[in-house]
């Protein structure tokens, strides 16, 4: 039973509500009187109403993201008819901008916007006291890091067994993209490193071993990132993995000595390049130096063990298909593990939406929100652009298929040949989700060799070789005539001789 809830639905069970926890943990007095209760968004709204009302509550605290608020305003609207003397107070990105529009925000009794650190401890001891707020939406002043208690212990034994460990250095971004929600965050701050460093720490000790950063700038100042880094090397062991996002063009020396120091595997760096076309990222007040970008993935590419996420978007202003797709074929020569295809979103308060006549930029109304289409690409090629994306995602950043891959390009654009296979893919399948693995590597099997024409036994061998890399030894039976000399397996002969209701499962068993 707690007097104060603090709640929200997060988009997997295996995210952690960072922000929930600083609320959480900057109660101070409050604090006994408080319980923090996480969902995911494929919990049913009406059995989350459940649990929250089961505390008993006077106040809940729901935290409401672009990818929640539908759910949550079923939530909240449920809470408010059963319960109408209970304070429903939101806060987050999502409802700190265009207030005025969003039903869940007239459902709701408050609204606290930007970083409510401190601000929903003052609201709830008004609250609790008897005494209410003068106004609906409710301001927070941007904290003072250094006086905001820490959340690192709120992370409990399951969390740290179970779910990703968010963990911030700094808040707010230098630059100003306009699709992006931190461009409003001016200016960067930095929490104090001493307190910090005890608490990464206390976690390490605790069995933490995956860390990942929330600054949008981790490598703009030198000192804090160098700081950083050592930590990790001099503490650095077998499983330890730490994601940093980073700025593309700034590495200098002093952090490339220490970066190729760490073992291959420990670092993963997130890379907004969002576009290759300077007149494009002009538009979009985004500076960027792309010499420098590439040069700085030569180096992590060929002198270290960092594994790079790099960002595109789909559907900027003035961004055409052709020249989306030369950005793509650049990235995919600067050799990226992975290259994340994301359609734009016009995202609440963010100033994008000032090209919305001069490039037509048409979005959809509904979370998330993403573009439909623009002047320069149609309704029907921006389809064809989100099964790209999609289907980039299952073949080229899964890893499943490290190794057949660039078979799809080889000798040709990346681009176009990868749209090429998407078009024959969605044409076989008429979707794009629910497609089973086995399935897949078939249908990969089958465009190399007949569509492209490359040879069965190469195209055969790179499958099974990427099919033994993701741990599994059972030969896929579309495989089995192009590579003589490798048996069934003693499990793969079982499922083959069992009664016809099991072998239908014989192709999903492969896939595990």
């Amino acid at each position: 039973m707690a007097e104060i809830v603090l709640a929200t639905l997060n988009a997997k069970y295996i995210h952690a509500a960072f922000g929930l926890r600083y609320l959480l943990a900057n109660l101070g007095e409050l604090r006994p009187r408080a319980a923090l209760l996480e969902f995911d968004i494929n919990q049913r709204p009406i059995e989350i109403v459940e649990q929250l009302l089961a505390q008993n509550p006077r106040v809940i605290g729901l935290g409401v993201y672009i990818w929640n608020v539908a759910q949550t305003g079923e939530v909240v609207s449920a809470l408010k008819r059963l319960r109408p003397e209970l304070t429903v107070i939101l806060g987050g990105p999502e409802v700190s901008y265009e207030l005025d529009r969003q039903p869940i925000v007239q459902q709701a009794d408050y609204v606290i916007t930007g970083e409510a650190d401190l601000k929903f401890a003052e609201v709830c001891r008004a609250l609790l006291a008897g005494e209410k707020p003068p106004n609906k939406i409710i301001p927070a002043e941007l904290p003072d890091l250094g006086r905001l208690a820490s959340p690192y212990a709120l992370y409990n034994d399951r969390d740290v067994a179970h779910r990703i460990i968010y963990v911030e250095a700094s808040r707010g971004c230098p630059f100003t993209c306009e699709f992006c929600l931190s461009s409003l965050d001016i200016p960067v701050r930095q929490f104090p490193l001493p307190p910090l460093l005890e608490n990464l720490e206390e976690l390490l000790r605790r069995g933490v071993r995956q860390f990942k950063f929330v600054d949008r700038t981790f490598n703009l100042n030198l000192t804090v990132s160098k700081t950083l880094l050592q930590f990790f090397l001099d503490r650095c062991q077998p499983g330890l993995f730490v994601h940093f996002e980073m700025i593309p063009d700034r590495l200098p020396e002093a952090l490339r000595e220490i970066i190729a120091r760490f073992p291959a595997g420990a670092l993963q760096f997130e890379v907004g390049i969002q576009t290759f076309n300077p007149q494009v990222a002009q538009l979009i007040s985004r500076r960027q130096d792309y010499v420098r970008l590439a040069d700085n993935f030569h180096f992590l590419r060929e002198h270290t063990g960092v594994h790079i996420h790099a960002d595109l978007i789909v559907g900027l202003p003035g961004e055409s298909v052709e020249s989306f797709g030369a950005g793509f074929d650049r990235l995919i020569a600067l050799r990226p593990q992975e290259i994340q295809v994301g359609i734009l979103k016009r995202l609440r308060g963010t100033p994008i939406v000032r090209h919305d006549g001069e490039w037509r930029m048409v979005y959809s109304e509904h979370p998330p929100y993403e573009i439909l289409q623009t002047s320069l690409i149609d309704f029907t090629a921006m389809q064809r652009l989100r099964r790209f994306a999609r289907f980039w995602d299952l073949i080229g950043n899964s890893g499943n298929f490290a190794r057949t891959a660039p078979s799809i390009w080889s000798n040709g654009s990346p681009f176009q040949e990868f749209m090429r296979l998407c078009d024959w893919l969605y044409e076989k399948l008429g979707r794009q989700h629910s497609i089973a693995l086995a399935q897949l590597g078939e249908l990969l099997f089958q465009f190399l060799t007949e569509v492209r024409r490359l040879p069965q036994p190469d195209i055969a061998a790179a499958l099974w070789d990427d099919y033994q890399r993701g741990g599994r030894s059972d030969q896929p039976p579309f495989l089995r005539p192009h590579l003589p000399g490798i048996a069934p397996s003693r499990r793969e002969r079982s499922l083959l001789r069992a009664p016809k209701r099991q072998q239908r499962h014989v192709a999903s068993n492969l896939t595990r």
